[in-house]
């Protein structure tokens, strides 16, 4: 087990790795930008210090900064906590080099899965459903009205390199093909450094349903059941619940079956997702995420395993402490990322003071947070403030404490998802478990009924 480690992130995700070494006896260094001065997981660690300015360029993607604050601290590993540089095999690559463990996959996990025409030809490999669609990366808009009508529209173009919505277009026709062929490689371009695309049959009213798997060293891989993801706006997720009202038992073990598979094809190691569309039984590889996710806390809540606990023990050489007959799902949860954001206002960012706030509680509450009355939300970093998780015995259980938790969030003046998220769970197509990831663009136009 490493003595110490240093966290390279900041906010919720930060204070949370912070807990998780304070309880296994692991001494914690935080990293922190200008603007986080007053960031909690500045207070908890045990040590700080600040790596630049308020910009993520200055600061958390700041490799050099990083590497030399925890050189100075003497910390034997790096946790790189989700964003920033979590999928960065270079910044792996650099920790290893200076004797500095990286607590996630290898560097190789990373660029094969972080490749996504790569990561799809590898399921292909190890058996895995894919989406039909292109057979390698596009070019040409030539080729790309080639590949359209054999494949047959509606397609969607994306970043090879991509993720967040960034260089993914939606198209239903030649002509809207073309334009949108170009702009997406534009945009990848400038979003990620690389304008390879490739396209997708577009399945125009999937489920987001992705599996929880963990790998050691050692050989062993095991899935932790699904999360139910098909909640979000723009590719961005809102809400998230585990298990999923869809999936029967039949389909749950064969997805999971198929995720730890393909894990297992690419000798992967530590805490990974493997996200699938579904589309009634039928479902399909979409990406693989090599890192611990923000909804991680649903399936610690109905697992009972701590998932930033076992990536620390597995980074550091130990076995998996569960195998796969250890895995039993017992409830329900679901949480809710609450981001400072204006629903009504194009969930444009709200950042400033909090003048007051308070927390929900209660049996089966869970609130993963950094802010506090006084803190000060900066304009610079990702806009969510909080996760909400309740458990119930059963789905409706969690819904109804959920809704309750919601109702009593407060945090003035600041305007934030959490009205608009207990709108959602009170709608009957939610409750039903009736919705696909176009459910927010529908839900709007309806609440005004």
């Amino acid at each position: 087990m490493f003595s110490s480690i240093l966290i390279a992130n900041r906010g919720e995700i930060a204070l949370r790795i912070i807990r998780a070494c304070k309880e296994l006896g692991v001494r914690t260094v935080a990293v922190y930008s200008e603007a986080d001065e007053r960031s909690l997981h500045v207070k908890f660690a045990d040590q700080a210090i600040c790596i630049g300015k308020a910009q993520a360029s200055s600061s958390y993607l700041n490799i050099p900064s990083i590497i030399s604050a925890a050189e100075i601290t003497d910390v034997e590993a790096i946790h790189p906590g989700y964003g920033f540089l979590a999928e960065n095999a270079h910044f792996a690559e650099i920790c290893e080099s200076c004797q500095i463990k990286f607590i996630g996959p290898t560097p190789e996990n990373m660029r094969l899965m972080g490749d996504k025409m790569a990561a799809k030809e590898t399921m292909i490999k190890a058996g895995v459903p894919v989406i039909p669609g292109s057979d390698g990366l596009i070019t040409t808009k030539e080729e790309a009205l080639k590949e359209a009508k054999r494949i047959g529209y509606p397609v969607i173009i994306k970043a090879s390199a991509g993720g967040g919505g960034k260089g993914m277009r939606v198209c239903h026709n030649d002509v809207r093909l073309v334009s949108a062929f170009i702009t997406a490689q534009s945009e990848a371009e400038a979003a990620f450094g690389n304008s390879a695309v490739y396209m997708e049959k577009y399945i125009e009213a999937p489920r987001h349903i992705e599996f929880q798997i963990f790998a050691d060293d050692k050989g062993n891989v095991v899935h932790l059941g699904e999360r139910d993801c098909t909640v979000q706006r723009r590719h961005q997720k809102l809400i998230e619940e585990s298990p999923s009202p869809v999936l029967t038992e039949k389909l749950r073990k064969k997805m999971g079956e198929a995720a730890v598979e393909g894990a297992r094809n690419v000798a992967y190691r530590g805490a990974g997702t493997i996200e699938f569309l579904l589309d009634g039984d039928n479902f399909y590889f979409m990406e693989m995420n090599t890192r611990i996710q923000v909804e991680h806390p649903v399936t610690e809540t109905v697992t009972g395993f701590d998932l930033i606990k076992e990536q620390v023990r597995v980074a550091s050489g130990m076995p998996l402490s569960f195998r796969q007959e250890d895995v039993h799902i017992k409830g329900h949860a679901i949480e809710c990322r609450i981001n400072a954001e204006d629903p009504d206002n194009d969930f444009r960012p709200c950042p400033g003071k909090i003048n007051a706030l308070y927390m929900p509680g209660g049996a089966g509450v869970r609130v993963d947070s950094h802010v506090y009355a006084g803190y000060e939300i900066p304009p610079f970093y990702d806009s969510m403030i909080s996760k909400l998780i309740t458990y119930g015995k059963d789905r409706k259980d969690a819904i109804g404490t959920m809704q309750r938790c919601l109702g009593e969030f407060l945090i003035d003046p600041i305007k934030t998802t959490a009205g608009f998220q207990k709108m959602v769970l009170s709608d009957s197509d939610f409750q039903k478990g009736d919705y696909s990831t176009r459910y927010i663009e529908k839900f709007f136009p309806k609440r005004e009924e």
